[in-house]
């Protein structure tokens, strides 16, 4: 897209918007201060860098087999600079524990530490780039169906060390890189079929996270990330999204919401007012489900338009983190991260985008009428011509010219691996 016709459309958007009550340049330095935190496992569809992992399991699925995904640490970062190129703004790194930097060792996961991820904090500060982190209780020989809430006492306490261990390793990022890493803790533990002991399994992983939390961070922060169900797991999940919010706000930790851990019918927007009532912070991983949990690439669709206006009506964008969270093997890798970043982008733009003030003033006089003329009104608003200049600003194609710059990226690499 040329530079000049960016700027000419822009122009024209900026006066309209102006008429609003809307100051696009000061929109677009908003939203340039708003970091995604990019999932490393998009490039490898969660296959990590052990040698004790097997199959996914845990619930999680991968479907697709396209050609290029990324087989060893070198190429994860590549493809990840190599993704972030297309995307506007500064955007974060969320790494799971089995992407480690093990050099072909096997490290058990109660045996994890700082050493393993020394590497990332490196390139991490080469690329400015700040990281963040996730325990990796799925897809290992002790994982089966129940792990922090696992009766067997020497598989119980396998898991609580891990935690333990990736919980330092949060604080050690978080340290290295001046700012804190945002830690997320999701487990699998549930049942196929109908369990009779409910209240001993969630009494048990309540226990584990009490002794989890034992030991207190300052640059790191804890996130709990709850789940409806997992495949395999479809009748009884311990750590539900009640445990949870019943968890976090007693122990003053922050509630992770998945956008495909609930019910089809439930709004995850919805929750955005009433968790920041009780909790300080509140994580997000953006996803989009199709008819379950598949963790489809993100795209500029109700829900996501809808979770980031509420976001922005609450205020909140200094108390929510935002999050990615899909795993498409069935399209080129970099370009599903692309579709996906900018599409969560797009939906942030469009809410930064609308006049606000007329709007609540609107509602405070029962204005019924005027309030939804003017949110019908603002969909057709030029908010795609404040994005190209989004993009033109932030040095990365803007309109659909990113495409071709995936393309070269995919024969002239991965089309060699």
């Amino acid at each position: 897209m040329k530079e000049k016709t960016v700027e000419q459309a822009y122009a024209m958007a900026k006066e309209r918007y102006a008429e609003t009550g809307t100051d696009t340049d000061r929109v677009l330095d908003i939203l340039r201060g708003i970091s995604l935190s990019l999932h490393c496992w998009q490039t490898d569809d969660v296959a990590g860098f052990e040698k004790l992992s097997g199959p996914l399991s845990g619930g999680i699925q991968a479907t697709g087999n396209y050609p290029g995904r990324a087989r060893n640490i070198d190429e994860v970062r590549a493809d990840i600079l190599k993704a972030m190129s297309l995307i506007p703004g500064r955007h974060r790194l969320s790494l799971h524990e089995i992407y480690g930097d093990f050099s072909g060792e096997a490290v058990d996961r109660d045996q994890v530490g700082l050493e393993h991820f020394r590497s990332w904090i490196d390139w991490g500060k080469e690329h400015g780039i700040r990281l963040d982190f996730n325990s990796t209780s799925f897809s290992h020989p002790k994982s089966g169906n129940l792990t922090l809430a696992n009766p067997d006492d020497g598989i119980r306490n396998f898991w609580i060390e891990h935690t333990k261990r990736c919980r330092a390793i949060a604080e050690g990022i978080g340290k290295a890189q001046g700012d804190p890493c945002i830690m997320n803790i999701w487990i699998h533990d549930g049942s196929k079929d109908i369990t009779v002991c409910r209240m001993k399994y969630r009494s048990l992983l309540k226990d584990s996270l009490d002794e989890i939390f034992r030991t207190e961070y300052s640059n790191m922060r804890d996130c709990l990330e709850s789940k409806v169900f997992g495949i395999g797991l479809e009748s009884y999940t311990v750590g539900s999204n009640d445990f949870y919010i019943a968890y976090a706000t007693r122990n003053r930790k922050i509630v992770t919401l998945d956008t495909g851990h609930f019910h089809p019918t439930e709004s995850t927007a919805d929750k955005v007012s009433s968790l920041l009532l009780f909790s300080p912070e509140l994580m997000l991983h953006v996803s989009r489900p199709v008819r379950w949990d598949s963790d489809h690439v993100v795209i500029m669709n109700d829900e996501t338009l809808d979770l980031c206006k509420e976001i922005v009506r609450c205020d909140a964008l200094g108390k929510v983190h935002i999050g990615l969270d899909f795993f498409d093997a069935s399209i080129n890798r970099i370009g599903a991260y692309v579709i996906g970043s900018r599409a969560t982008q797009k939906c942030l733009l469009q809410a930064l985008l609308e006049p606000l003030d007329t709007l609540r003033d609107y509602e405070s006089r029962n204005m019924g009428f005027e309030r939804l003329a003017l949110l019908e009104e603002c969909k057709s608003m030029p908010w795609g011509a404040v994005w190209d200049m989004f993009c033109l600003r932030n040095g990365v194609p803007a309109g659909d010219d990113f495409i071709p710059e995936v393309q070269k990226y995919e024969k002239e690499v991965l089309s060699k691996r």
